[in-house]
């Protein structure tokens, strides 16, 4: 009982690293000690579990995907997506600079701390980091992702978000704001628990577990320095978006509305600049914390 607890609070601590920008739920998971075992659960899904469910063994087929470590492990993740989506929801109504300044602290110190991984840069390292920091200076400036609630887009915002399950240093919730939807799939439709926009979320978060975890593996084995400059170039390119001082500027299209760019404003000084700046700070050492522990748990 005491184990199945523990990973129902390690899940609820990936869940709250999941909804907040910046914090790879890959990353708790590291620093719990139960990464490798997720990732060899998740990767069980292949065809001998497909060949066992549909030839009734299900027995056989519980202990070869970890079934009930899975259950406990995604029963945490729920119970703390529901209950800070809701918090979210309040801060991003009332507190829009000071939430935005603490994501933006997040997000610059995980520049330096997923680079660093990069083990040798050469020159095809620094075009796929060219590469991703100009994809997402495209996605920011030129052309700014707008919240689509079409269904394909959905499907494909749980595929690219769930990322963060695998990947330490990559924050899904991160990957949300890029494509526009992180305020409608984290805070609404969790809070309103909209089955319209969250089960193509789902389903596509479902499927992307499975086949991003192989796709994973062979990228990072492959092409290691490639793969993880890219990523951090993709992350220095987008603080654009995550700056707290801006107006969206939108535009309307029938009963949608739609974000064309935004204008970056420079802040005032007074007493929420001070604040600001202090949440700033504070998010860097979230990220640096969050990253010493888990360099200590995989030494262990």
């Amino acid at each position: 009982m005491k184990e199945k607890i523990a990973l129902v609070f390690k899940g609820m601590a990936m869940g709250a690293a999941n909804v907040i920008p910046g914090v790879s739920g890959g990353t708790i998971a590291l620093i719990t000690g139960i990464f490798e075992r997720l990732i060899d659960a998740i990767k069980s899904f292949d065809g001998t579990a497909i060949k066992l469910l549909l030839t009734g063994k299900f027995k056989e087929f519980s202990k070869h995907i970890d079934f009930w470590f899975l259950v406990y492990v995604f029963a945490g993740v729920g119970i703390a997506i529901l209950s800070i989506a809701r918090l979210f929801e309040f801060l991003f109504k009332d507190y829009p600079i000071f939430i935005w300044s603490y994501f933006f602290g997040l997000v610059l110190a995980s520049v330096y701390f997923v680079g660093k991984t990069v083990k040798k840069w050469n020159a095809s390292v620094v075009i796929t980091f060219i590469l991703g920091t100009t994809i997402a200076v495209a996605i920011s400036v030129l052309n700014p992702a707008s919240e689509n609630s079409g269904f394909i887009y959905l499907i494909i915002c749980g595929v690219v978000a769930v990322c963060s399950m695998i990947l330490p240093g990559l924050s899904g919730s991160f990957v949300l704001i890029l494509l526009g939807n992180y305020q409608l799939v984290m805070i609404s439709a969790v809070n309103d628990f909209n089955l319209k926009i969250l089960s193509p979320v789902v389903i596509g978060a479902g499927v992307g577990l499975i086949f991003f975890s192989h796709l994973l593996s062979w990228l990072l084995k492959k092409y290691h320095n490639q793969t993880l400059s890219m990523l951090t170039g993709f992350i220095l390119g987008s603080l654009g978006i995550l700056w707290p001082w801006k107006n969206i500027i939108t535009e309307s299209f029938g009963d949608k509305v739609k974000t064309i760019g935004y204008e970056w404003l420079m802040p005032q000084l007074n007493g929420e600049l001070v604040l600001a700046i202090i949440l700033i700070g504070l998010g860097i050492a979230t990220i640096w914390a969050t990253e010493a522990f888990g360099s200590k748990a995989k030494q262990e």
